[in-house]
């Protein structure tokens, strides 16, 4: 049954990406199906053999010594704050960050992380054959971010086309950045994680070649990845320091907001209605949840997940989904968790549209007019994501 369910969700899914492609008679089938065929061997080899749980044990364990190494610095300037045996999420997941972003600043300094990201770019080209600029802006996405990928490629910016663009800022929304990563594992089972980070960028192509298909001409396909103004070690040390504690700040900020507001709509909605916001979006999402192979007894609180998700960001959800976990089976809560890893929210439209914008203002209007649609297809990548492995749960 389990496997005509997700059978089922995949073809909703791909229908709704069809009925707002850009151009339908253009859709390539056949790179479609290898990457969804890539997406649930992936998925198969990393939850359910020997040698991919080793390989993600290999990376929670090395994520885990990180946030230790972090803990150090954190406890030495804000040690005695905390009451003991009690472990503010300030200081234990978002903290942390400006460690990760550190480590990423010092690999993008000795051409490491170029030299990963162009070769994996180079992979996923010939896989998806969505262009050279796309592929390397897929794996990019997942490395630097969601706001600092279109950075590493201002030099082609101004001239990429519309439809090009829209695949980039696809990308971008459709994962996760890697300095946050370590955040994410405090909060749900590693293996979910990183399988997220794997099946986020073939996710992102297939929906995108659905909703936005094109052919890139052999001629205009160049990448050409801007390189950083030379700076001294330290300069860059003191550079990436900041920018990761301006992620935590901004993160924590973000939290405090939505989740007030989210119980300030909450309380209004129950004295009102009866029913609480999130208890009312989980009615609405409940569909979307069975059809990514949620029990029905447990697709209404799923649902609320998902939808905090959508109206405000993955950490809000991912609170939540914490205190409530014991309500769920082992397989539903590895779905959602696989859902819940990616930017896919309202907040990240105007993020990119943003990031465009400082680099370039026409094509930050660009992105703005189809924001609406990026998040739409964003939030399919995270569907199909779901739906993929409810095949091998």
């Amino acid at each position: 049954m389990k496997y005509l369910i997700a059978v089922l969700g995949l073809v909703i899914v791909l229908f709704l990406a069809f009925i707002v492609s850009n151009n339908k008679k253009q859709i390539k089938v056949l790179p479609i199906i290898y990457m969804i065929v890539i997406q649930v061997v992936l998925a198969l080899f990393l939850l359910h053999t020997q040698i991919g749980l080793v390989l993600i044990k290999g990376f929670s364990d090395v994520f885990n010594a990180l946030l230790e190494y972090a803990n150090e610095g954190v406890s030495f300037v804000f040690g005695g704050i905390a009451n003991k045996g009690q472990a503010p999420f300030f200081l234990t997941v978002l903290l942390p960050i400006v460690f990760i972003s550190v480590l990423i600043g010092i690999l993008q300094y000795i051409k490491v992380l170029p030299l990963i990201m162009r070769g994996i770019g180079y992979v996923l080209n010939l896989i998806s054959r969505r262009g050279k600029l796309e592929s390397y802006n897929a794996v990019a996405s997942a490395i630097v971010g969601q706001s600092e990928v279109f950075i590493t490629v201002k030099k082609q910016l101004g001239k990429i086309p519309a439809n090009r663009l829209y695949t980039l800022c696809a990308s971008a929304m459709s994962t996760v950045s890697m300095s946050i990563v370590g955040a994410y594992m405090t909060m749900i089972e590693p293996k979910y994680v990183v399988t997220a980070l794997f099946l986020n960028m073939f996710g992102g192509f297939i929906i995108s070649a659905i909703i936005n298909p094109y052919t890139v001409d052999p001629k205009e396909d160049i990448l050409e990845v801007e390189n950083e103004a030379k700076q001294s070690f330290f300069e860059m040390l003191g550079e990436y320091i900041m920018d990761g504690f301006k992620v935590a700040i901004t993160v924590a900020a973000m939290l405090i907001g939505f989740v007030a507001l989210i119980a300030a709509i909450n309380h209004i909605f129950d004295a009102v209605l009866g029913i609480s916001f999130q208890q009312l979006l989980g009615y609405i999402f409940s569909p979307i949840a069975f059809i990514m192979g949620v029990p029905w007894s447990e697709a209404v609180q799923a649902g609320g997940i998902m939808a905090t998700k959508l109206v405000s960001n993955e950490f809000v959800a991912m609170t939540d989904l914490v205190k409530i976990q014991h309500a769920f089976s082992s397989r539903t809560l590895g779905i959602i968790s696989v859902f819940l890893v990616s930017f896919a929210n309202f907040s990240s439209i105007g993020i990119i549209a943003g990031a465009v914008k400082g680099l370039n203002e026409n094509q930050g209007n660009v992105v703005a007019r189809f924001g609406l649609k990026l998040l739409y297809g964003a939030t399919l990548v995270s569907i199909l994501n779901g739906v993929i492995v409810s095949f091998v749960l």
